[in-house]
């Protein structure tokens, strides 16, 4: 039996997924909205087996993301490799100090990456790069109709880039604005020349249950661009809403050494319903060519979660530990803030061994830079738990896990104090806290764990005899899913703490955080 390999390839929320090759080995990019640092960069040399070994915007001088609404921040990266360098082109959407589209460009991918050049002229969103055969670099990308005939009436236009002064320079042109009759947000463009043909590949119908990729071509770059007949090349709009796989779309497509096509793309998997808390995921479909047109999924036409692996050497990498002990003196490439860099509320280096947060003003309910640290869910039943050490000095102050969607849809379990500390759990949705469930707690050693089974959130902490014992069963997680909350983002379970508006100078450290699926 020839090797398999299971979809989703990177579980959890990991949208838009641009890809490219340099030599042997693959490097991978996807949207982040409001978190920081932005754009993780993934390495693999199969395909399959995906490491992390960086992100491209690491310092807030690249990412100005304060102030950013929820499922603002960035969209949609496209990573390309051209003469030694890697080129990533992003747009950064509802930004306060600055927004539009850039690029940054490293020698390595790991980085460090570039600061970013800002395009002037550059509407819209979801830009991508071709650098053509002749030496030419051209810009793609989606930008609103001038006078649109439907809402959601967008077009994917082109100009040249010249490299050297990064500005974009001659006269822009309108290439497509969709295959479907009133196709709604022609956007996520990618344009790549193969053979003699010009092939410029879109999404359209929204990046959601009507998500769907479509392609046309041309012999020239700049047009006219005729639709494949056989449009789209792959959606699941109509295999209903119980299908296990929906809203497949935003593809990319690389060719290995070998000759083989694949493409990556985004795709959900609803569970207890039509519920998604694990939000846009990225998925690798096979790709063949037929009669100048490429075919996804040959057989079936779907995205399946199990194929024949590429014909490429197996490479995995070795498995990540559940358990962070906080004993590097950087934080792991899994962990991620909120709006503004982590350096500004943690240390690693005050207590070695341990993470420390230092409360601020901020929230979880606003559209701010809370002093949070989580990654993603991953998994559609997980436990995550902790250890962490915290004295309450006023009932404004509260340290302990989270479970984030958005600032009005998330769970706070937190230790507080009124009288004496407590350990609270607050219910956030629609923009109401709710208090589910408190109990007095000895501080200052704390360990708390959320575990999760479906849609069913449950809540423990231990006693001084080291007993788990609950104090919330069955907590709907339903508000931690897109179709509840809106937006764009997968549910984030991580570490928490603030002075709720409050000047202070206290903090809580934590000794671990362990995060694993549960079977």
């Amino acid at each position: 039996m020839p090797a398999t390999f299971r979809n989703p390839i990177l579980p959890g929320c990991y949208p838009d997924p641009s890809l490219c090759r340099a030599g042997d080995d693959f490097y991978l990019v996807t949207s982040t909205f409001e978190y920081f640092p932005g754009l993780p960069i993934f390495h693999s040399r199969d395909l399959v087996h995906w490491r992390q070994i960086g992100h491209a915007l690491t310092r807030e001088s690249q990412l100005p993301l304060e102030g950013v609404p929820s499922s603002g921040g960035l969209y949609a990266p496209t990573i390309r490799y051209h003469n030694g360098m890697f080129y990533i082109i992003n747009t950064l959407v509802s930004g306060k100090k600055q927004a539009g589209n850039f690029i940054v460009t490293a020698t390595d991918p790991a980085g460090p990456w570039s600061e970013p050049y800002w395009l002037e002229g550059a509407e819209g969103i979801d830009p991508s790069l071709l650098f053509d055969d002749d030496g030419r670099v051209w810009y793609v990308g989606s930008r609103m109709v001038s006078n649109p005939q439907f809402e959601g009436h967008t077009e994917i236009w082109l100009q040249a880039l010249d490299l050297e002064t990064m500005r974009l320079v001659g006269k822009p042109l309108v290439l497509w604005d969709g295959a479907l009759k009133g196709a709604r947000w022609a956007e996520a463009p990618h344009l790549y020349k193969i053979g003699d043909w010009y092939y410029l590949m879109i999404a359209e119908g929204g990046t959601g249950h009507h998500h769907a990729v479509t392609i046309a071509r041309s012999r020239s770059v700049t047009g006219p661009y005729e639709s494949n007949p056989g449009n789209p090349v792959l959606t699941h709009r109509h295999l209903g809403l119980d299908y296990p796989i929906v809203g497949t779309g935003h593809a990319d497509l690389v060719e290995t050494p070998a000759g083989e096509w694949w493409a990556v793309l985004l795709a959900m998997r609803p569970y207890g319903g039509y519920f998604y808390n694990l939000g846009r995921e990225t998925f690798l479909v096979p790709v063949r060519w037929e009669e100048g047109w490429p075919i996804f999924s040959p057989g079936t036409g779907r995205v399946e979660f199990e194929y024949p692996a590429p014909n490429l050497p197996s490479h995995p990498w070795p498995s990540l530990p559940a358990r962070d002990d906080f004993d590097a003196e950087t934080l792991a490439f899994v962990w991620n803030s909120l709006r503004v860099s982590p350096e500004r509320f943690s240390s690693l280096k005050e207590r070695p061994g341990f993470l420390r947060l230092y409360l601020r003003p901020e929230q979880l309910s606003e559209h701010a830079g809370p002093a949070f640290i989580g990654r993603r869910q991953q998994h559609f039943s997980f436990t995550a738990q902790a250890a962490f050490e915290f004295t309450p000095a006023s009932a404004h102050e509260c340290a302990g896990l989270a479970l984030n969607q958005s600032p009005d849809y998330h769970y706070r379990f937190i230790v507080t104090r009124e009288e004496q500390p407590l350990l609270r759990l607050v219910k956030r949705a629609a923009g109401v806290d709710e208090i589910l469930a408190q109990t007095p707690i000895s501080v200052p050693e704390i360990r708390l764990k959320i575990e999760a089974r479906g849609q069913e959130y449950s809540f423990y902490f231990a006693d001084e005899a080291g007993t788990w014992r609950a104090l919330f069963e069955n907590a709907d997680g339903r508000i931690l899913s897109t179709p509840v909350a809106g937006g764009f983002i997968g549910a984030y379970v991580g570490m928490y703490a603030s002075s709720n508006g409050q000047p202070g100078s206290n903090w809580a450290d934590f000794d671990w955080f362990e995060y694993g699926e549960l079977i």
